[in-house]
């Protein structure tokens, strides 16, 4: 699974990139800073099962802090669209070449309004950030209508001389993009245009096909970025994006807290709202004030600095659940005796085989069974697994 974290240039989502992963992504105030796609590591929070088991956990591909558990996710920070992207303007071509593998879209948006339709800097306040929200969704169905039209009349022909179904010829023609064969159907239903008579579907009918087919195959999360430079005017915004989650984000500010809390300068848990000065002797004046600023502009005022909140969200949008893998279920470890070592994240829906092939596609093509270490019970290869389920899988040799 995989985040895609889009905007237009400079509203800050390189600074996001950072604040929520490892990665070191460059940050700048100015334009297409982002050239290539910088990819990083985001994480998610869920209750660690060494609380139940009342376990010390050893974790491998996440760690834990205080029985909180941070589950990894793939994000990709792509360079920042424009209007007319979808003609070629700007680094359009790259920006939608780099999103296609994206299964859910955190949109940056600058809430300050600081920030021109192009990414340019302008006077806080004078630019409408609706207009980014719409253009982007624009520049997408755009995209996807020209894939479309490109071959249309064949596709159509076929359809109807072949008797071949439109969704499944549509669906080859955007798998790679990660839109499934159900996107289409939904799509059509949704449209409510002739699936038999494609030759008769109109450039109207396939923009609001292709419209449908974004939101369901790439569903978006707006960040409302720069929330703590935002006049009231802009940030009261929000309440117009109904169909839409909608979270006050201040990138900057996670960023300077991660920070702090790496030097052991406050004690400060991503997604947190607040922190502990820990080595107040060792801040500096300006750090202080910084930090007080943050407090009160952005984790008094809004909760959190959002940045978490907006990965979270995104993975419930996607109908995530997290599971933990273990070779012993009496003992919970792996071969190499790590509690509780991984935690995947895996659709909700997905079996006790879904899982072993997750771990290794050996695991699921050998898969015998599996037992479920909260109750020592077998499951079989098409038991469903749920949130927060210790798993030992079983296969031959």
């Amino acid at each position: 699974m995989q985040l895609g974290i889009v905007g237009k240039p400079n509203v800050g989502k390189s600074t996001f990139l950072n604040a929520a992963t490892e990665a070191h992504a460059e940050i700048a105030s100015y334009p297409f800073t982002t050239i290539d796609a910088n990819r990083g590591v985001m994480y998610i929070r869920k209750p660690c099962p060494c609380k139940d088991f009342n376990v010390t956990c050893t974790p491998n591909n996440s760690e834990c802090k205080n029985g909180t558990r941070f589950v990894p996710i793939e994000a990709i920070d792509v360079a920042g669209l424009v209007p007319d992207a979808h003609k070629g303007k700007g680094l359009g071509n790259k920006f939608l070449d780099d999103l296609r593998q994206a299964h859910a879209l955190i949109h940056i948006v600058d809430a300050s309004g600081g920030t021109d339709e192009e990414g340019n800097l302008c006077e806080i306040g004078t630019y409408d950030p609706l207009k980014d929200v719409e253009f982007l969704e624009k520049e997408i169905v755009y995209w996807l209508f020209g894939i479309i039209k490109k071959s249309w009349e064949k596709i159509a022909k076929q359809c109807e001389l072949e008797d071949k179904k439109i969704e499944r010829m549509l669906a080859e023609k955007l798998t790679g993009l990660g839109i499934k064969e159900e996107h289409i159907i939904s799509a059509i239903r949704k449209v409510d245009i002739d699936r038999s008579k494609p030759s008769t579907w109109t450039d109207d009918d396939i923009l609001k096909l292709s419209d449908y087919v974004r939101t369901i195959s790439k569903p978006m999360i707006i960040a409302f970025n720069k929330c703590d430079k935002a006049p009231d005017n802009l940030m009261a915004k929000m309440d117009g994006l109904k169909e839409y989650i909608v979270v006050p984000t201040s990138a900057e500010s996670e960023l300077a807290l991660n920070n702090a809390g790496k030097k052991g300068l406050i004690e400060y848990t991503p997604g947190s709202k607040d922190f502990n000065i820990v080595k107040k002797e060792e801040i500096l004046e300006k750090q202080l004030k910084a930090l007080d600023y943050i407090n009160s502009q952005v984790l008094t005022k809004y909760g959190s600095t959002g940045v978490q909140r907006c990965i979270e969200e995104a993975v419930k949008m996607l109908e995530l659940i997290v599971v933990y893998p273990v070779e012993d279920d009496n003992h919970l470890t792996d071969k190499d005796g790590r509690v509780l070592p991984d935690a995947h994240l895996i659709p909700r829906g997905s079996t006790a085989k879904d899982l072993a092939y997750k771990v290794h596609t050996d695991l699921g093509n050998h898969f015998i069974r599996a037992i479920d270490a909260r109750t020592h019970r077998v499951i079989g290869s098409d038991h469903e697994l749920k949130d927060g389920d210790v798993i030992s899988i079983i296969a031959d040799a």
